[in-house]
């Protein structure tokens, strides 16, 4: 059986997809930009953009019941390894030990021309 979880402090689902599925004692939480809640894809720097990424992510988890620490597994994908470290930088800074695996995926373009996208899997 699959649940789904829909929240205001994310952006809202736009495609064929949701802000994330609950199936069994599993959270699957779809990739998230740095649109802010309103759909306004954020300006700044990349350290504000991946910032912006993580409260999408913080706030569909919270409407799951979780927060970060549920989190075992995490997929980045970036469009220019460069800023890699900034990223990893913000991202670090909202998880703690154990961290969740993680890859890092550089790609070549990213929905609305973003640089930064980040999926998560948590536990109940």
């Amino acid at each position: 059986m699959q649940t789904k979880v829909e929240t205001v402090n994310a952006p809202k689902a736009t495609g064929p997809f949701s802000q994330a599925i609950v199936a069994g004692n599993m959270v699957f939480l779809g990739g998230q930009i740095y649109l802010t809640p309103q759909g306004v894809l954020l300006e700044g720097t990349i350290e504000e953009k991946t910032h912006q990424v993580m409260k999408n992510l913080k706030g569909i988890l919270e409407e799951a019941g979780l927060n970060f620490s549920n989190v075992v597994k995490t997929t980045i994908y970036v469009t220019d390894m460069s800023v890699y470290g900034k990223i990893n930088e913000v991202y670090g800074s909202c998880m703690s030990d154990p961290y969740p695996a993680r890859e890092t995926v550089c790609v070549k373009e990213l929905p609305l021309g973003a640089e930064v996208e980040i999926s998560m899997v948590a536990m109940k």
